[in-house]
């Protein structure tokens, strides 16, 4: 396995050269899309820091929302995990930091709140001019999909979404959400 790890390796470096040496070299961020953390994970240079690129937590991931960075976001990310929230978000079951041999992603509970208090990934933000509710139809799909409704997001009349402090990032509302661009993002918090 390790060997093959780094064969692919190799030959994504030496894509990454071929298509532009310059950008491959300076280190500069190439991922254009926002990207989040696992939850639980330290403030990012720790996190980058301590990352083994064991690829455990994305193995014990029952909703397969961890994927591991190739040369996309620079040398010092290379296989480091993070989830796209559109693509596939968090279910917060913190399985990932249970199994983490270096405490880059720290152990949480799977309680509500140990969750609020060690869990940041991000945070919500409405752009009312995209969301149904918000323009007189009522939706409240972001609501429904929030396991943590009433204490990190709550609707308001025709169910108008309202982001509360408690979010956590966990992506569920963005994945859910039914508007092309969604209406509801997180905002990624690398700390």
């Amino acid at each position: 396995m390790k060997r093959r790890h780094f064969l692919q390796t190799l030959i994504a470096s030496a894509s990454a050269l071929a298509i532009n040496p310059a950008q491959a070299f300076t280190g500069q961020r190439l991922l254009s899309q926002r990207y989040l953390r696992p939850p639980g994970a330290l403030a990012e240079a720790d996190f980058v820091a301590r990352c083994i690129h064991c690829g455990q937590c994305g193995e014990v991931c029952p909703n397969r929302c961890i994927r591991y960075f190739g040369l996309e976001n620079g040398t010092a990310s290379l296989d480091t995990p993070y989830i796209i929230p559109r693509d596939q978000a968090c279910i917060l079951c913190m399985k990932c930091g249970d199994i983490c041999p270096t405490d880059a992603i720290t152990p949480v509970p799977e309680l509500m709140q140990p969750i609020l208090d060690k869990v940041h990934m991000g945070h919500a933000v409405v752009d009312r001019s995209l969301c149904l509710s918000w323009q007189g139809q009522s939706c409240g799909v972001c609501y429904r999909a929030c396991p943590l409704a009433d204490v990190a997001i709550r609707v308001g009349w025709m169910e108008q979404p309202h982001v509360l402090d408690k979010c956590v990032g966990c992506g569920l509302c963005e994945r859910a959400c039914i508007q092309m661009p969604q209406a509801i993002r997180i905002i990624p918090d690398y700390g």
